[in-house]
């Protein structure tokens, strides 16, 4: 898969089958028009391209909202390239170009940059200035520009039952295996290990403190979760509390994984943590020793669940 940063800078011999949207979490009900996509692709010697657009346009266009997406791009990235998709194209979204009028945007976009034969599109899409334009203005337009509009109808799409709002709420609410379960795979925190107050070792549990730098990425409801992670291609597992560490005094949310049987320096590498089970909320413990024996008992039970899974 090859990943643009700007539709014109896309370029291919070939016409091509679009589809477009945020595909935020790249779930199970995204796979299906994925799969729906380059099976198109492949049966009439088109290209297959992604259409999505960063920042998310109400990042721009909504100041004060504050958006929570499933994945950052690179994770998106990581998890089409795993598709069959032959291109990724994230167009920059501004203020300037939501005023492109629906015409314009589908001659400049679809037209012109893109060479769309076949459009793929759901039944609810708006595109243009003020979003005012429907799928039949998008079929009008492919019989302007040349290219064929496929509607994935609102029964398909009821049919997988599966959303990016529904695998949000599962997230905030903790409920990951859930979550998991609509995404098709484990949800991921990537980040840069950094240093925090070291309160873990003098715990016996040294953790790796997670700084995630897109501040739009959703974090999970505080608690702690079983979790996995690859690093220089090596699995690992372990823990991870996502909280305000109250029993020891915490003023701001932290990200700290303690690793099973690992003795490396993991200071300054990026790492991509997948949580697959949350064993319990964050609490206040009247005492330090109580935190620590709740830590063993966290890790026992984390244990006796890798075990059977593993």
């Amino acid at each position: 898969m090859k990943k643009h940063e700007n539709a014109c800078t896309y370029s291919s011999p070939k016409r091509s089958v679009v589809t477009i949207g945020t595909f935020d979490g790249v779930h199970i009900g995204h796979k299906k028009i994925l799969e729906r996509l380059t099976t198109v692709a492949s049966k009439h010697d088109l290209e297959s391209i992604i259409l999505t657009f960063f920042p998310h346009p109400r990042m721009v266009l909504q100041k004060d909202a504050d958006i929570k997406l499933i994945n950052t791009m690179d994770e998106r990235s990581q998890i089409l390239k795993e598709t069959g998709l032959d291109h990724l194209v994230i167009h920059p979204f501004s203020v300037e170009f939501s005023q492109l009028s629906a015409k314009e945007y589908v001659q400049q976009m679809l037209a012109k940059y893109l060479k769309a034969k076949k459009v793929i599109i759901g039944y609810d899409h708006r595109f243009g200035k003020g979003r005012t334009a429907d799928l039949y203005d998008l079929k009008v337009y492919g019989d302007c520009f040349d290219f064929e509009v496929e509607e994935i109808t609102k029964q398909e799409i009821k049919d997988v039952a599966v959303s990016s709002t529904k695998i949000r709420k599962a997230l905030l609410e903790g409920e990951i295996e859930k979550a998991n379960n609509y995404l098709g795979y484990s949800f991921m925190l990537t980040g840069k290990v950094i240093r925090g107050k070291q309160l873990g070792r003098t715990l016996g549990y040294p953790t790796a403190n997670l700084h995630i730098p897109e501040t739009y990425k959703l974090i999970p409801k505080n608690g702690v979760y079983v979790v996995k992670s690859c690093i220089d291609n090596k699995k690992y597992y372990g823990m991870m509390n996502i909280g305000m560490n109250p029993t020891v005094g915490g003023s701001k949310q932290t990200i700290e994984t303690y690793f099973f049987d690992v003795d490396m320096n993991l200071y300054d590498k990026n790492i991509q943590i997948c949580l697959l089970k949350r064993i319990r909320d964050e609490k206040k413990f009247n005492s330090i020793k109580a935190l620590k024996e709740a830590m063993s008992d966290d890790e026992d039970f984390a244990r006796e669940y890798l075990a059977e899974l593993i």
